[in-house]
């Protein structure tokens, strides 16, 4: 089908398309699975509740249909089920008026570089509450934690890869952190002895925000809404 005979096409033929897209998606999944590819056991682990608590090997040692496959597809564009997927795939194809609906993005997760992916997962779960999402290799060379919605990517470096001075200095942050009130969160943090490069404060644009230095030394703004 040519792009001119695309663009004129009813909903129902651009929302078939679509489907059959994710459809391949999903299948693909299947395969990576059965072929033991760890990073897509961290992907099932984020997005299917049901694996949450299992490890890499535990994930690509258990059954994974296509239907789980399908399943995970569907999360992740934002659909509780391959089901409601097809029923509603017309909403992420087009909008009302038939023309192409922009994409939407879901989430960013920012890339932090540690020199120890072990101690880095140590510090963000035992002391900023977030929880271990994976880890890969042996030794662990890359990683993800996450705290609700947030999820911070860590890579391996074995050399800084920004000028510590200039960082410190001129506060280069590697990540922003929203979330509704910054203030329960700062009290948490104290309470958990974590060093702040800034304490809470009010900024001039209305939010409440403070910033936490990792061990590596990245820097991170928490920000929530002013009083």
């Amino acid at each position: 089908m040519g792009i001119a005979r695309l663009r004129d096409a009813p909903w129902s033929v651009l929302a078939m398309l679509n489907c059959e897209h994710l459809r391949k998606q999903a299948k693909l999944y299947v395969r990576w699975h059965r072929q033991q590819y760890y990073p897509v056991a961290a992907r099932i682990r984020a997005v299917l509740p049901r694996y949450s608590r299992l490890t890499d090997r535990e994930i690509l040692r258990q059954p994974f249909r296509l239907s789980d496959a399908q399943e995970l597809v569907a999360r992740t564009v934002g659909f509780e089920s391959w089901e409601a997927l097809r029923w509603g795939s017309h909403l992420m194809t087009h909008t009302r008026t038939g023309t192409p609906a922009m994409p939407t993005l879901v989430a960013a997760e920012p890339q932090l570089y540690v020199r120890d992916i072990v101690a880095s997962c140590d510090f963000y779960s035992r002391m900023l509450g977030f929880s271990v999402a994976f880890t890969y290799g042996e030794p662990p060379f890359y990683g993800q934690v996450f705290r609700d919605g947030a999820r911070l990517n860590l890579r391996q470096v074995d050399e800084p890869v920004m000028d510590p001075k200039r960082r410190d200095s001129e506060q280069m942050l590697v990540a922003s952190i929203t979330l509704e009130d910054a203030k329960p969160l700062f009290l948490e943090y104290q309470s958990a002895g974590v060093t702040f490069v800034q304490p809470l404060r009010s900024e001039p644009w209305g939010a409440r925000t403070f910033v936490v230095r990792d061990p590596d030394g990245n820097l991170l703004l928490f920000a929530g809404r002013g009083e």
